[in-house]
């Protein structure tokens, strides 16, 4: 066993053994960063990751083999890290984080959390909790060759939340293999589906079957779901009698010809019919998702009369049917086969959303997979607005990352708070020929919604069609990162409109703001018990909001939110601050910047910490022009010398 110990401050190598310590995902910077803190002399860990381990991840995730594929990231990483250090005391749990579960006492028992996470809900999620507890947290990120590390304790820097960010434009690649959600999702699974099959392979896009040596390893059939036994025994099997391989889909598809049926076929065994049965055993991914539904190519061919099409106007801005999209599929196949043979042997074809037969392709494949996963399909037109860009993951920034990590949780257990620093990693060295750049931590943010002395914020909608469930799903929890809200009116009666318990106030759900005396200037006092988070919104009524825009948070950009009578602020419940802190709105900050999550991650579903930046001229730190906007915004003061950074227009810092 190898630890650092000789070379800490004995009262130190002592906090470091004593202390208990939380890591939240144990997927590409978690596998580093567990190794790290053993390595390091840190002996009471707890690590907690919902994903299982896919054969993309053992490029550039150390701690799992070939043999680990399909069991549980978290329990694999204890198991490998107690190797290099056999008495430590390491607790996994593979489970969510937003489990209800894991609440504020969880938290509390902890003297340091450290995020290791590729989403933005879970990271506002473990942000909000360790304000609750009061226990700082390490946030960091990885795209590519950039990352990023953070640290936010209460009171006194910056929480997660201070910083708008805005929708993000790429996802985990665990989500768009196992839970896709969004359309985008299975657009990008489309993308990873063409290059398999006419393009350049890439590991972390393998959408084929796992082989041992000789046979195919089993999926499960529709009988078998939810028993995890089977799901372990699969994974078992696939390595007792050779290495798992994987198995080249573009080698199968050469092999048939480019059969068009016979590849839907394939792919039908692989992703649309039999490998969506084998999702279905992982119980836990469905207990508050929606199951997927396996799609059957026989019987989409016996139902071929529903080739139904919706929409009206230009071709590519019509829906079409299950069976329209099988037939688009089987005819882009054909197309494409005939340009691959037309270059020669070795040839490969680069998707490209203006080429017809490869965009027709996409179009076909992830409306496959939105059917499948009870989405509205799109037309040809979205599809292409919504094909984005992918980022690798790159296993030297997660191990650099990783280890910066360390750097800072050595302060905090030091007393050193104040010298934590937020430290980015940049892709080429700047003029000073540095490629880690420290920056000072910023304060609490006084319109922070999350962290200020009493959180509020001001939204716009209309009250006449806004339902209860929208003011719920769509404004509380997406918009605003809430788990399970309750929510009151302050009509003097205290109306309960929403309630976090289950059925209690299910009929509301229906019906309109207005139908329970919301209107102009109504007050609405949200809790969160799980976050222990209090929000208090003020509703401004709006007949005239953009189409298909169903409300907006004054301030986001271009209003800024108006200040909250002094009468009210006494009775607001403070979130993230000492009670004698100043009161202040809770309204966004204006011209939201790029915050983009890099493609293939593996940690759970359904963001980055902070944004990347560089250093102008005149010392300080400035974001990087927004890719779309090209707005940019002044940022805190550089620790060392300052001068121009790279001109790299990549604007994005996520977690591996």
């Amino acid at each position: 066993m190898v630890q650092l110990v000789g070379s800490l401050r004995k009262e130190l190598a002592d906090s470091l053994s004593a202390c208990r310590v939380l890591v939240v995902g144990a997927g590409g910077i978690g596998c580093e960063l567990l190794k790290n803190l053993v390595l390091t002399g840190f002996k009471n860990i707890e690590v907690i990751d919902l994903d299982t381990i896919d054969v993309s991840n053992l490029n550039r995730q150390f701690l799992f083999q070939k043999k680990h594929v399909g069991k549980s990231k978290a329990q694999v990483a204890k198991e490998s890290v107690l190797q290099f250090c056999p008495t430590a005391n390491i607790t996994a749990y593979h489970d969510s984080i937003m489990n209800p579960d894991y609440n504020v006492e969880f938290f509390r028992n902890f003297m340091l959390v450290m995020n290791a996470l590729d989403n933005r809900a879970a990271r506002n999620h473990v942000n909000r909790m360790c304000l609750a507890a009061d226990i700082p947290l390490i946030e960091s990120g990885t795209a590519g060759y950039l990352g990023q590390v953070t640290v936010i304790k209460k009171g006194l820097t910056e929480c997660y939340e201070c910083q708008p960010k805005p929708t993000q434009k790429t996802f985990p690649g665990c989500t768009i293999r196992n839970t896709p959600s969004e359309p985008i999702h299975c657009i990008v699974w489309a993308k990873y589906l063409f290059n398999q099959l006419f393009g350049e392979e890439d590991a972390d896009q393998e959408v084929a079957t796992l082989e041992n040596s000789n046979t195919a390893t089993s999926l499960p059939s529709i009988d078998q779901r939810g028993n995890p036994a089977d799901t372990e025994a699969r994974a078992t099997a696939s390595d007792q009698d050779g290495d798992i391989k994987r198995v080249s889909t573009k080698d199968w598809a050469r092999s048939t010809g480019y059969d068009a049926v016979k590849l839907f076929n394939k792919v039908g065994f692989s992703l649309f019919k039999d490998d969506i049965q084998y999702l279905l055993t992982m119980d836990k991914l469905w207990k508050k998702r929606k199951a997927p539904l396996p799609l059957d190519w026989l019987e989409i061919q016996k139902l071929g009369k529903i080739l139904e099409v919706t929409g009206t106007g230009l071709k590519d801005q019509q829906v079409l049917g299950v069976a329209g999209y099988s037939q688009l599929f089987s005819r882009s196949v054909e197309t494409l086969r005939s340009m691959l043979a037309d270059k020669g042997d070795g040839a490969e074809l680069v998707w490209d959303k203006d080429d017809p037969p490869a965009m027709d392709f996409v179009t076909a494949a992830a409306n496959l997979r939105m059917h499948i996963f009870s989405m509205n399909m799109k037309s040809r037109f979205d599809i292409k607005s919504m094909a984005g860009n992918i980022i690798p993951a790159i296993a030297t920034t997660n191990a650099v990352i990783a280890g910066l990590i360390v750097l800072e949780a050595l302060k905090i257990l030091s007393g050193d708070v104040e010298q934590c620093r937020t430290i980015f990693l940049n892709k080429q060295p700047n003029p000073r020929k540095k490629l880690l750049v420290p920056c000072a931590l910023d304060p609490p943010s006084a319109n922070c919604y999350v962290c200020a002395s009493k959180p509020e914020v001001t939204v716009k909608l209309n009250v006449h069609k806004t339902l209860v469930l929208a003011l719920q799903d769509k404004i509380l929890k997406e918009k605003f990162g809430m788990v399970a809200p309750d929510v009151q009116i302050e009509d003097g009666k205290g109306t309960i409109l929403i309630s976090s318990e289950e059925g209690e106030t299910e009929a509301n759900n229906s019906k309109f703001l207005s139908d329970f005396g919301i209107r102009h200037g109504s007050r609405l006092q949200v809790d969160d018990f799980l976050q222990d988070y209090t929000l208090l919104v003020n509703v401004i009524h709006c007949e005239d909001l953009e189409k298909d825009v169903e409300f907006e948070v004054v301030g986001d950009a271009p209003d800024k939110a108006p200040t909250p009578p002094s009468a009210q602020e006494d009775k607001n419940v403070a979130n993230g601050n000492k009670d004698s802190a100043e009161p202040s709105t809770s309204s966004k900050a204006p011209a939201e910047q790029d915050d983009v999550l890099i493609v293939d991650s593996d940690e759970e579903e359904p963001s980055s910490s902070t944004m990347d930046v560089r250093m102008d001229s005149g010392g300080h730190k400035r974001k990087l022009h927004d890719a779309e906007t090209g707005e940019a915004s002044a940022k805190r003061q550089r620790l060392d010398q300052p001068s121009a950074a790279d001109e790299d227009d990549d604007d994005i810092i996520a977690l591996d």
